[in-house]
């Protein structure tokens, strides 16, 4: 083992046995697995379409409420979309809900991929405003849905969807304010939303504050935290950077000297979200939503250490190993 490992996994024991949000309770060994539902977003080649599907294959014996998929900016992968979610309906026994934003679309085009959706036996639908084109403002289409509560409202009177929406617990990097953006959540869950799921956080008390906000608010629906497993930290430094997610200086220390260690750096990704989870379980939370960057086997583990089996596996009352 080199030196940066063994003191990555020294760091590790001291951050485990030492609390760092004191109003939080550390997590009890009695907790029951969690609901779990995964984030995939649809290839662009056929070496990434490959990578996907045995992304999809890992974890659907862990029967996740439902799986979402993607869709780009400014609309970009409707089509790859619109195919990897009919195929999940007719080749596997999860669940899909289909991403669908308001970017560069009339109503009615809009109105009639949904059509598609519900045809092909989708039932499920994350509502979004999306993002316009890299380096471009949004502006909304002059025919279309200007903002995700409009979008909402419209899906609701195409068919009966479950319909998801995004919620941001550190505000979302575009809205006037922090109360501005808490108003456009509960617009979203007004107009018909079934459920918002955030932004990924790392700091939980982010989150448990921002629960207090939406109770505050009057908003009752289940907000289901977005959980991202990291093991490459620079790159989801700069990515939570571009998105407005805050990374606690302690993740970046835990991360420290594994440039080179690949492994190691999976294995603190996966304490860390493990622990994340049960942390936020303590607090009533049972349900999350995981952002997998169709990278299977991260997401594997941390179900694992929480408690989630195969199906196989639970069906026997077997023990896996580990």
């Amino acid at each position: 083992m080199n030196h940066a490992a063994t003191d990555a996994r020294g760091t590790l024991d001291r951050w485990l046995t030492s609390p760092r949000v004191s109003a939080i309770p550390m997590p009890r060994g009695d907790l029951s697995p969690p609901l779990l539902s995964f984030e995939f977003f649809p290839p662009r080649t056929d070496a990434l379409e490959a990578q996907l599907w045995a992304c999809i294959r890992r974890l659907e014996g862990l029967r996740p409420r439902f799986v979402s998929v993607t869709y780009g900016a400014g609309g970009t992968t409707q089509a790859r979309t619109h195919a990897t979610v009919a195929r999940l309906v007719s080749e596997t026994s999860l669940t899909p809900a289909a991403h669908l934003t308001c970017v560069g679309a009339a109503r009615g085009e809009i109105d009639e991929v949904a059509r598609r959706y519900w045809d092909a036996g989708v039932r499920h639908i994350v509502a979004l405003r999306g993002d316009p084109p890299a380096g471009q403002a949004y502006v909304p289409h002059p025919n279309g849905y200007a903002y995700a509560a409009d979008l909402v409202a419209g899906l609701r009177r195409v068919a009966d969807f479950e319909l998801s929406v995004a919620a941001y617990p550190e505000t979302h990097p575009q809205a006037a304010g922090q109360d501005a953006d808490l108003d456009n959540l509960k617009r979203k869950l007004d107009a018909g939303a079934t459920r918002a799921i955030t932004q990924y956080f790392f700091d939980t008390g982010v989150y448990l504050r921002f629960l207090d906000r939406c109770l505050a608010a009057g908003i009752t629906a289940p907000i289901v935290p977005g959980i991202m497993p990291v093991s490459n930290y620079a790159q989801a430094a700069r990515f939570s950077a571009m998105c407005g997610a805050s990374m606690p200086d302690w993740i970046g220390r835990l991360f420290e000297g594994l440039d080179d260690d690949i492994e190691t750096r999976r294995m603190v990704g996966a304490v860390i979200a493990a622990e994340q989870v049960r942390l936020l379980q303590a607090n009533g939370v049972d349900e999350f939503h995981f952002y997998t960057l169709n990278r299977p086997d991260l997401t594997y583990a941390i179900a694992r250490i929480l408690g989630v089996r195969p199906a196989a596996d639970a069906a026997s009352g077997a023990e896996g190993p580990g």
